[in-house]
């Protein structure tokens, strides 16, 4: 009897390892569904997509240079575990013609440094700025935990970084009958603000004061707001007619 009594917290121990294990097991190979967004140099839209991301391997390339010389990647491929803001790039860049080549170094000791997505590379004055969910986490891109439904944008931007917009319209409209859409930006910090002087896709006119301006759509239409300041917006698709873009 005394053996056995022992023998129980060994035994709970060894259980609730077991249970440990299993529940960060589970959690590193779950997956989630989460928008991506990539803009290149002079806010050229490289894609726009939502896909599943969960734990990956991200190549590294000898030819991610842009960081200076000797800081190429040692063409290993690096594990990240979890759905992150990096493993979501790299899933997406496997299929996604426009995000090729995906050019990632292993070369520092902070974390991966991302240096080219299709054709625009970092140098000296920019470098590939992350935000989720309009926010800057201020980390490296694979460190950063992903939720489902999350929003994660990738710019090729230089510091101070631009702000983001982001464009608010119906879903559908009538054709021949204006309709309000709305653009805010965020900045940084995520803070959101309206833009005034922003030009949407078929708008009557830039965007007022309250960041509003109308727009007459006679087809399906996908809508995106700019400016010359700021990272363009996410599309946003309008039906009309029971018909969709």
């Amino acid at each position: 009897m005394p053996k056995l009594i022992r023998s129980r917290p060994a035994a709970a121990c060894a259980l609730a390892l077991v249970l440990l294990l299993s529940v960060v097991s589970v959690a590193s190979a779950r997956k989630v569904r989460a928008d991506l967004r990539v803009v290149g140099k002079a806010g050229k839209v490289l894609s726009e997509q939502s896909l599943l991301t969960g734990s990956t391997k991200v190549p590294t390339s000898p030819r991610a240079t842009c960081f200076g010389k000797g800081t190429g990647g040692s063409g290993k491929a690096a594990a990240i575990n979890g759905p992150t803001a990096l493993g979501l790039l790299s899933q997406a860049a496997r299929k996604t013609t426009a995000l090729k080549p995906l050019l990632v170094t292993d070369a520092f000791d902070f974390g991966l440094g991302i240096c080219g997505v299709g054709g625009f590379s970092a140098t000296k004055t920019l470098s590939w700025y992350l935000k989720v969910n309009h926010k800057n986490p201020e980390r490296s891109g694979e460190l950063v935990k992903l939720k489902p439904g999350d929003e994660v944008l990738w710019a090729l931007a230089g510091y101070p970084y631009p702000k983001e917009l982001a464009l608010e319209a119906p879903a559908e409209a009538t054709p021949g009958v204006p309709f309000i859409v709305r653009v805010a930006s965020y900045d940084d910090k995520g803070k959101r603000k309206p833009v005034k002087g922003a030009l949407v896709t078929g708008g009557a006119g830039p965007t007022d004061s309250k960041g509003r301006t109308t727009v007459t759509l006679a087809r399906p239409a996908n809508l995106q707001a700019t400016d010359a300041r700021d990272i363009p917006s996410n599309t946003a698709a309008v039906c009309v007619a029971a018909l969709c873009p």
